[in-house]
């Protein structure tokens, strides 16, 4: 039997630092509506839901014929995530972040490749080399990896730390997209916050605090995650421009 691989893509309105950005218009459509049709381009995703707390979030998905799911408040992502896999029977579900709206299908493939070729792997994200100054940011996250492409750390800081500039360092920046096994979904569910998750702010680490091996595939398609009016100004230039 064919694995079948759930795209999720969690979207909560509220946004901190740029509020109901999930819905803010990019070339004359919703943002995540935008992530739904670029998810859908993959043909390795069996299906693609957006999961929500918002009514409006919902609403808006409905009339446009996106497959929607209704969810309650989560605290993160993965969370609501599994949620979703409490109510669905999927072997793989990828969580597609809301406000990634210049996703390819190539980062999907890119994604799935240690799930899917036989690695063993039951977590698996993505990375893209990035230069010194955006590893300065602590919005763009940083992740170091061992030379079999297990993560080692993940942080809003630059990693590595070059103390004596060493002229060939690479920066990598974190790209948001997750694909989990069902087992590794629900043992996630089961594990409480740690200290390293709750300094960063980062629910990747709850996985390393545990012992969890998470796979990092390196892809050369940049993406411009979505978090301020700025970057939405990017995005939405970025579109006018085709």
């Amino acid at each position: 039997m064919p694995m079948k691989i759930l795209g999720v893509i969690p979207a909560r309105l509220h946004s901190t630092r740029l509020p109901g950005k999930v819905l803010r218009l990019i070339a004359g459509k919703p943002m995540v509506h935008w992530v739904y049709e670029n998810a859908r381009r993959s043909p390795l995703l069996t299906e693609v839901i957006v999961a929500t707390d918002s009514k409006e979030v919902y609403d808006s998905c409905a009339h446009a014929e996106i497959p929607v799911m209704m969810t309650a408040e989560h605290p993160s992502g993965s969370d609501r995530l599994y949620e979703v896999l409490t109510r669905t029977d999927a072997d793989v579900y990828v969580n597609i972040q809301g406000d990634e709206p210049t996703l390819k299908p190539e980062h999907i493939e890119k994604l799935l490749a240690p799930i899917l070729d036989e690695r063993e792997a039951e977590i698996a994200t993505l990375k893209v080399k990035i230069g010194v100054d955006d590893a300065q940011n602590p919005n763009n996250v940083k992740v170091v990896t061992a030379i079999d492409g297990r993560a080692l750390y993940f942080s809003r800081s630059p990693i590595p730390y070059n103390r004596d500039n060493y002229p060939e360092v690479e920066y990598f920046k974190h790209i948001g997209l997750y694909a989990y096994t069902r087992n590794a979904l629900t043992a996630f569910h089961g594990w409480p916050q740690g200290g390293l998750e709750l300094s960063e702010q980062l629910e990747q680490l709850r996985y390393l605090e545990n012992g969890a091996p998470i796979y990092v595939s390196e892809t050369p398609f940049e993406t411009v995650g979505v978090d301020t009016e700025a970057e939405l100004q990017e995005v939405i230039a970025l579109f006018e421009k085709g």
